[in-house]
């Protein structure tokens, strides 16, 4: 019985055959989503420290 469940476990877990990664409409998207968290981003020299001057 583990030995069917481990066999299932696998044969779900692995991808079909041809596909090497996301599809094109879906790494444009990726790439989109990245391209807006850049330029949302704050530049680490622009973070000012958590020390308060008394």
């Amino acid at each position: 019985m583990a030995t069917l469940f481990l066999t299932l476990a696998l044969s779900a877990c692995s991808s079909p055959e041809g596909q090497a990664g996301p599809a094109p409409d879906d790494q444009r998207q990726l790439n989109d989503a990245a391209a807006m968290l850049d330029a949302n981003s704050v530049g680490l020299n622009a973070v000012t420290s958590n020390e308060s001057t008394p």
